[in-house]
């Protein structure tokens, strides 16, 4: 994300948090979880130290932090996996072939969210980048709901935990923890576009192998 545009995010939260303290921290996290770009890096250890040690609370603190930040990440999470599942698996099915995304695909993708889709929802979430695009993909696959409310709460509970406590233990350098964690975005970025290029490769050779028939 462009420094410049961070510093303004930065300034709206700095605004946020001074008018209604842990509600923006909900409202911040609800946001960066339904794939808004406000990073959570920025998000919790703003809150380690403007709510927590600035106000000279202790360090358990940052257990109410992750409470919050875990809530809003559910809130946000929600509102993706419902439009996933109820308008891009309609729209996948109608109009994927046109992507090189078949039926088997998507079948694929419900397999791997059935048997694997704990995992995923749990790591996903303490990945930087992936946490806040997963829960389309999993309503595209129309992953079990409650399960994917737990495992969200519990990932994004420990992911937000650790980022305040970093914010706390940072103190007004806070923004030196987001520093040093913004490395980490390009890797994982890059491994996603890696991934959707192999992923279109093999639709383009299925594709090649199995034409779609004439009025199809």
């Amino acid at each position: 994300m462009p420094r410049g545009l961070e510093n303004s995010i930065i300034d709206f939260l700095n605004s946020l948090y001074g008018n209604v303290g842990w509600l923006g921290v909900l409202i911040a996290m609800t946001i960066e979880s339904a794939a808004i770009p406000i990073p959570s890096e920025v998000i919790m250890p703003l809150a380690g130290w403007f709510l927590i040690r600035n106000l000279h609370h202790g360090v358990w603190y940052v257990v109410i932090a992750g409470v919050v930040g875990a809530l809003g990440c559910v809130l946000g999470s929600t509102i993706t996996y419902w439009i996933g599942a109820s308008g891009g698996r309609p729209l996948l099915i109608k109009y994927g072939k046109y992507i090189l995304i078949s039926s088997h695909h998507i079948e694929t993708a419900d397999k791997w969210f059935a048997e694997k889709g704990e995992a995923t929802a749990f790591f996903s979430r303490l990945l930087p980048v992936v946490r806040t695009f997963i829960s389309l993909p999993a309503g595209v696959a129309r992953m079990n709901f409650p399960r994917f409310i737990i495992y969200t709460f519990v990932g994004s509970f420990i992911w937000c935990v650790a980022l305040a406590t970093g914010g706390y233990y940072a103190g007004a350098n806070w923004v030196r923890f987001r520093d040093v964690m913004r490395p980490f975005d390009y890797p994982v970025a890059a491994l996603i576009v890696i991934i959707l290029v192999v992923f279109f490769i093999r639709g383009r050779q299925a594709h090649d192998r199995d034409p779609v028939e004439v009025g199809e």
